[in-house]
């Protein structure tokens, strides 16, 4: 008897969106307690707090029906053949278009078309509610129903630019690459994600957001000393305009080996008190990058992601695997496609560590950046950051340890406090 995936694999996802609500319950309820968190009693003004209690709780809300929404969506797309019937209609779609329905190149592409549509269709009023509604609600939504709009057709017709060679080139790969096939796989992923890398902040974040030189001052002075001084390859310095479409705040780096840029959203510089606490932010992203978690993380990745190919080569030839899911032909992204929904519980175990790691990670960045005398404006801007983002104050810990890259303020604030308390 056929091992029955498509059950198991809804089966699993049900008992995951259980787990991950009751955690989404337990976080409510955090959210809810009507005071602040001991430690940051007399740091976190009243009024802020009120504000990021609302703009939690609004936010939770939202989240508990998308996710149900979602859930539904999806056990339902699998359970009753969606997939294979969307499938066959896309073949069709060819033949009526008078192109050749067996070229699985074409049929593919064709296919991902009708997703695509699909999934714009079925997430834009939640986007739409999200940007229009809860962000401007609390003050955060800075664009125009003509931007939004504006910013999803370039999205659109990136991924039609971008989306149909990297395609192509899988299918390829899979139909010729042999008793290798899982190497060559990783090797073209890698190389389309340093190729992505390079041109993204070049050629595609420029379509979005306006990028401009940081003015010459004593910001810009203090940034390139601090760089120089950890011999931190910096070639440009840029300024976002963020303020267009939202009033969070980042900032980032990007570039390879000696061609270092740093990006600052100009709602970073607005909200922050002073200079000093802008340059203690990046020098705790320089932290990471002089501690070499960029590097941990980019090899991490490469390392699951051939893990995962060399997982997908294991199974791509069983007919189980696809007539469990209702197909009677084994289309290459058909099976990439089951494969991820088979291994969702290692995804999910593998994301936990994650971000166990990334979380480890920030304490030692924000350790680094004490360490070369940013302490207090870094603890200063932290809380600036987190008032003006209206951040959840109070967190569960089960919900936290699961779901955040970054710990909770509370914990950030007591390992910046801890080393100046074993001094005293």
């Amino acid at each position: 008897m056929a091992f029955p995936y498509m059950e198991a694999v809804v089966g699993f996802m049900i008992l995951v969106y259980l787990f991950e609500t009751y955690l989404d319950l337990r976080q409510h309820t955090a959210l809810k307690l009507p005071t602040l968190p001991r430690p940051l009693l007399g740091v976190i003004s009243q009024e802020k707090f009120e504000k990021s209690r609302a703009y939690s709780l609004d936010k939770s809300h939202f989240h508990f029906v998308h996710e149900l929404v979602t859930i539904v969506m999806d056990c339902a797309i699998l359970y009753f053949g969606v997939l294979p019937w969307f499938w066959k209609r896309s073949g069709e779609f060819l033949v009526y278009a008078g192109l050749n329905a067996e070229n699985e190149i074409l049929h593919t592409l064709a296919f991902l078309a009708g997703v695509m549509f699909w999934s714009q269709i079925t997430d834009l009023p939640f986007s739409l509610y999200s940007t229009f509604v809860i962000e401007a609600r609390h003050g955060f939504n800075k664009q125009t129903i003509w931007l939004f709009f504006r910013d999803m057709i370039k999205g659109i017709v990136l991924a039609i630019v971008i989306g149909p060679p990297i395609v192509a080139a899988i299918i390829i790969i899979v139909q010729k690459g042999g008793p290798y096939l899982a190497i060559y796989l990783w090797a073209f992923m890698l190389i389309v994600s340093l190729v992505m890398m390079t041109i993204y902040p070049v050629l595609i974040a420029p379509l979005f957001n306006k990028f401009t030189p940081l003015p010459e001052g004593d910001l810009r002075t203090k940034i390139e000393v601090l760089a120089s001084s950890l011999k931190f390859p910096l070639k440009k310095l840029f300024v976002i305009d963020g303020s267009t479409r939202s009033s969070h705040s980042n900032a980032y780096m990007y570039g390879f080996f000696n061609n270092k840029r740093i990006v600052l959203y100009d709602t970073l510089i607005q909200q922050c008190k002073n200079d000093e606490e802008v340059v203690a932010v990046i020098a705790h992203e320089l932290g990471h990058w002089k501690l070499n978690h960029t590097m941990f993380s980019f090899i991490a990745v490469q390392i699951l992601t051939l893990l995962q190919f060399g997982g997908y080569t294991l199974v791509r030839n069983s007919k189980d695997l696809f007539q469990s899911f209702g197909f009677d032909t084994q289309p290459v992204l058909i099976g990439l496609i089951l494969f991820q929904h088979t291994v969702i519980p290692l995804q999910h175990l593998v994301s936990f560590f994650l971000n166990l790691v990334s979380r480890a990670f920030e304490f030692q960045a924000d350790a680094f950046a004490k360490k070369l005398g940013y302490g207090v404006p870094l603890r200063a801007g932290l809380i600036k950051l987190q008032e003006e983002n209206l951040s959840a104050m109070n967190t569960d810990p089960w919900y936290s340890a699961y779901h955040y890259s970054h710990p909770p303020l509370v914990e950030r604030l007591a390992a910046i406090d801890e080393p100046d308390k074993k001094t005293d």
